[in-house]
């Protein structure tokens, strides 16, 4: 499944586990952790599995509960007018 060519540059996608990664969802963010990614040895472009992107959609929309729910900080970069 790995080992392949990126699109993007003349690099290789090798498998890489990932503590924890954050995806954006049209209805919030969902983080997986301990996920396999395919990561670009050259780029760090990242190519994700459908079925870790169909759990995404499975969290993000209720159709499978999160293990658990966690706070994160928000914060403005520039004052509100």
């Amino acid at each position: 499944m790995y080992g392949y060519k990126c699109e993007y540059c003349d690099g290789t996608v090798v498998l890489q586990v990932v503590k924890k990664e954050a995806f954006k969802h049209r209805t919030g963010f969902v983080i997986i952790e301990d996920v396999p990614i395919g990561i670009c040895d050259k780029c760090g472009y990242r190519y994700y599995h459908s079925a870790i992107l169909r759990r995404v959609e499975e969290v993000a929309t209720g159709k499978n509960p999160p293990e658990r729910v966690e706070n994160v900080p928000v914060t403005h970069l520039i004052e509100n007018p």
